[in-house]
């Protein structure tokens, strides 16, 4: 395949949006590392052909008949749904189709992420929160997958959108303030503090580790500093830059604490 083949593919398939690739991703890697399973694999490959879908379907949905991006696009979106489908064919087999249901939670969710960036819109806030929020739920699905009770799998979703959400709206801010747009604070710092209250409350329950309070409050620290007086002067990149490490480094410090727990109690409550 030629450089030019190549090039024209990753623009075909792969999402311009940098960010959506960490709070996309982060929560499948939370459940295959937390809540491993063969069915949860198949699962994760799921997820990960329907965000491949995104882009190519909106090409093939939105550009003129006249555009020679069309065709191509629509050939790439069938053949990854097509995928995106047998692997959640595959789950089911694996796993069973009543352990699925943290799905209906998300679909919903995914729905109107896909109704907003088919009219192009898919960076307003809204849109924004429904496909980290979509994705955030995945974990309770990889969980039940893998014999956790309900609760415990909703309170690992929970962890997940305790990340998200604040992330979205705190660095929504961060650049609307950076390019000298009107922004608020108040929304990012109330979902970073609910976050961080919620964190405790399903902690002190018993339902996830200790230590996932306390990346909690590394979140919420995050968001006070980067919209506070003595913000950095950042560029987009960077913030993205910090997101990921920032990601990289929860994942492993919530996928140690989960294993902690579970080697002390022998199982998940």
């Amino acid at each position: 395949m030629t450089a030019t083949r190549v090039s024209s593919f990753r623009a075909l398939i792969l999402p311009k949006e940098h960010g959506s690739w960490s709070l996309a991703f982060e929560p499948v890697g939370l459940f295959l590392l937390v809540a491993p399973s063969a069915a949860g694999i198949a699962l994760a490959l799921a997820a990960g052909a329907g965000f491949f879908t995104r882009r190519p379907l909106k090409l093939a949905l939105t550009l003129p008949s006249s555009d020679p991006r069309r065709m191509p696009a629509r050939t790439v979106a069938v053949v990854v749904a097509l995928l995106a489908i047998g692997a959640l064919t595959a789950t089911a087999f694996l796993g069973s189709i009543r352990l699925l249901w943290p799905l209906l939670l998300a679909a919903p969710l995914g729905g109107l992420f896909l109704w907003f960036d088919l009219r192009n819109a898919m960076r307003e806030t809204e849109a924004e929160l429904a496909g980290s929020a979509a994705f955030a739920l995945l974990p309770a699905a990889g969980a039940t997958l893998a014999g956790w009770p309900a609760p415990a799998a909703l309170a690992l979703a929970a962890v997940a959108l305790a990340r998200s959400v604040p992330t979205v709206l705190t660095v929504r801010s961060y650049l609307r303030r950076s390019k000298d747009q009107p922004f608020s604070a108040t929304s990012a710092v109330v979902a970073a503090s609910v976050a961080w209250a919620g964190l405790t409350l399903l902690a002190l329950r018993g339902w996830i580790p200790p230590l996932a309070v306390a990346a909690g409050t590394v979140l919420w620290l995050r968001t006070a500093w980067l919209l506070s007086a003595f913000h950095p002067g950042w560029s987009a990149r960077r913030v993205g830059i910090l997101e990921a490490v920032l990601g990289g480094v929860l994942l492993g410090v919530l996928t140690f604490a989960y294993h902690q727990s579970l080697n002390q109690n022998g199982a998940i409550n």
